[in-house]
């Protein structure tokens, strides 16, 4: 099994342009891809942490890189230690619902 974020280029036809294809086709065969959900993969909580980043520390000129590094790292130690995280607002029942293609009909 592999788990793959939802990017667009995370797909079976990369194995193709990879490896020659009896080489791709025998991987392709053993890989069960899952994909993680658009609104759930790290990339959203990497943009999420960005956009923090650029209201909370760069939202002005910083002309002097010792004082950028500085202040990107003062930023980095508050943000490790708040230790805060990500609340994805979707619960079991949602996924239920907008995955049921997902589930067993029994």
């Amino acid at each position: 099994m592999l788990v793959m974020d939802n990017l667009n280029t995370h797909t079976l036809r990369s194995l193709y342009e990879a490896f020659d294809p009896a080489k791709a086709r025998a991987l392709a065969e053993r890989l069960e891809i899952h994909y993680t959900p658009k609104h759930g993969s790290w990339l959203n909580i990497a943009e999420i942490e960005l956009s923090r980043l650029t209201r909370q520390c760069l939202d002005r000129r910083i002309d002097d890189l010792d004082l950028l590094n500085v202040e990107l790292a003062d930023w980095q130690t508050a943000t490790n230690d708040d230790q805060r995280q990500v609340d994805w607002q979707f619960s079991t029942s949602d996924a239920r619902i907008k995955l049921r293609h997902l589930y067993p009909n029994t």
